[in-house]
C-alpha cells in the first residue's frame, strides 16, 4: 500500500490510483439518490452566495481590491452551522443596503469554515491560514483590510447595532 492511507474502509491516494473503496460500497443503490439531493443542494447554497459577490479566492480578491480602491471585507463564517453567522447574514449581508455599499466601496471575501459543505484542500489551507494570521477564535467574525492589506477594522461575534449603524462604522473606515 505505499503511497495510500487507509482511513477506516476507505482508502486514500497520496500520489497513486486508489480503488479499495468502490462507489457501491461507499453508496448502495438506495443511498445514491438522497447523497446526490444533498449534494446538488449543497452545490445551490454555494453558487448563491458566489453570485451575490462574494470572493473565496483572497489573493485574487485581495489583488481587485488594490487595482479599485476598496476596502476588502473578510468574513470569517461557518455557513452551514453558526446560528449567529445565519442571524449576521440575515441581518446585515444579505441585505439591500448592504449589497448596495459593497458593489461600491468593498470586495467581499467569504472565509468559510463548513462541517457539511464540501471545500477544496487548497480553499480549507487558505482558509486555515488566513484565520491564523488574523487570530480568529469564533464565527462569525468581521476583518476589514484597507488596499495595502492592513486591518483597519474588525468586529468578533454576531453585531447587533443594526444595518445603519453597521454601514456607518464601514463608512467611517472607508473615509479614514
Amino acid at each position: 500500500m505505499s503511497g495510500q492511507a487507509r482511513l477506516g474502509n476507505v482508502c486514500v491516494a497520496t500520489g497513486h490510483t486508489c480503488a479499495a473503496a468502490s462507489i457501491d460500497r461507499l453508496f448502495p443503490v438506495r443511498n445514491r439518490i438522497p447523497a446526490f439531493l444533498v449534494a446538488f443542494g449543497l452545490l445551490c447554497n454555494v453558487s448563491v452566495r458566489a453570485e451575490s459577490g462574494w470572493a473565496t479566492d483572497y489573493q485574487k480578491a485581495q489583488e481587485e481590491a488594490k487595482a479599485n480602491h476598496k476596502l476588502l471585507l473578510l468574513d470569517f463564517t461557518g455557513s452551514d452551522w453558526c446560528g449567529f453567522c445565519f442571524q449576521l447574514d440575515k441581518a446585515i449581508l444579505s441585505q439591500p443596503q448592504f449589497k448596495e455599499y459593497a458593489n461600491k466601496n468593498l470586495v467581499l471575501v467569504e472565509i468559510d469554515f463548513p462541517r457539511r459543505k464540501a471545500q477544496s484542500v487548497e480553499t480549507t489551507k487558505q482558509n486555515q491560514e488566513l484565520a491564523a494570521r488574523y487570530e480568529v477564535v469564533g464565527f462569525p467574525t468581521l476583518v476589514v483590510l484597507n488596499a495595502e492589506g492592513k486591518t483597519v477594522w474588525r468586529y468578533d461575534g454576531l453585531y447587533t447595532g443594526g444595518i445603519a449603524a453597521f454601514l456607518a462604522e464601514l463608512d467611517k473606515v472607508r473615509k479614514g
